[in-house]
């Protein structure tokens, strides 16, 4: 259950970032240590995050412009609360992804009760609209398939997992999955962060973060016009981790 690998070795040269494929090692590389990570966290993120105030107003933003049955694809899941839960009780179609197993088992034993149940794979974020999608993840209506098939996506605090020149290829590639006029609904913590090594509930996790003017000028640059945006403070549970600036947006895919 535990094991934070990713499905198949990542071949040298494919997708790789330079001649070597060195740079998709070390990113591969850097993804499984996060999926150890958030395994090995499992119910504690929940307990170190216990108030999702400014989330769950984003999601429901989010809700009042879709309609029931709508299809929602949520980057980064985790244990499917609160967006997972709020998605489905509304009646969306909710197709989740996440790389810790861990975190998915949570996500499945919690139920999330609604007339769709929600369907969770285990995936890693940037392969999402390529043909890795099929070939290693075995997920290929998330692949080039699936593009143009989903009403939102929704990515609370997931993206800030990748260092700042992979964001927007991943927006990029969730814009591809969106519908025109589809929308995104987006949790980010504002610092001026490019892949940090910061302590994070006994692990070091490497995050990513943006002010807000330079993050609303990557989201335009993905095709996404910034509809609504939100900034809240929070204070996280834990003594071990210093407050932060919250940012949620809702955007909507343009072109």
């Amino acid at each position: 259950m535990t094991t934070g690998q990713i499905s198949d070795p990542f071949p040298v040269g494919e997708d790789a970032g330079g001649d070597d494929g060195s740079d998709v090692l070390r990113r591969r590389a850097a993804r499984a240590l996060q999926a150890v990570a958030f395994d090995t966290i499992g119910t504690g993120y929940a307990e170190a995050f216990p108030s999702k105030d400014g989330q769950l107003a984003c999601g429901h933003r989010l809700l009042t412009a879709l309609e029931p049955g709508a299809a929602v694809l949520d980057v980064g899941c985790g244990n499917g609360d609160p967006t997972v839960r709020q998605l489905v009780a509304a009646g969306m179609r909710v197709t989740g992804v996440d790389l810790s197993d861990v975190m998915l088992t949570l996500a499945r034993q919690a139920g999330h009760p609604g007339p769709h149940p929600p369907v969770l794979h285990r995936m890693d974020m940037y392969d999402l609209a390529t043909e890795r999608a099929r070939s290693a993840w075995n997920v290929p209506r998330l692949g080039p398939a699936g593009r143009g098939t989903f009403d939102a996506v929704t990515a609370f605090f997931s993206l800030i997992l990748l260092p700042q020149d992979e964001i927007p290829t991943v927006l990029g590639r969730l814009r591809e999955l969106l519908r025109p006029d589809g929308l995104l609904a987006l949790g980010m913590v504002e610092a001026d962060l490019d892949h940090v090594p910061l302590p994070f509930l006994g692990r070091e996790l490497r995050i990513s973060g943006y002010l807000r003017e330079d993050l609303e000028r990557v989201l335009l640059a993905a095709g996404f016009a910034v509809e609504e945006r939100e900034g809240r403070p929070y204070a996280p549970a834990s003594t071990s981790l210093p407050p932060e600036e919250q940012l949620f947006l809702r955007c909507r895919r343009t072109g």
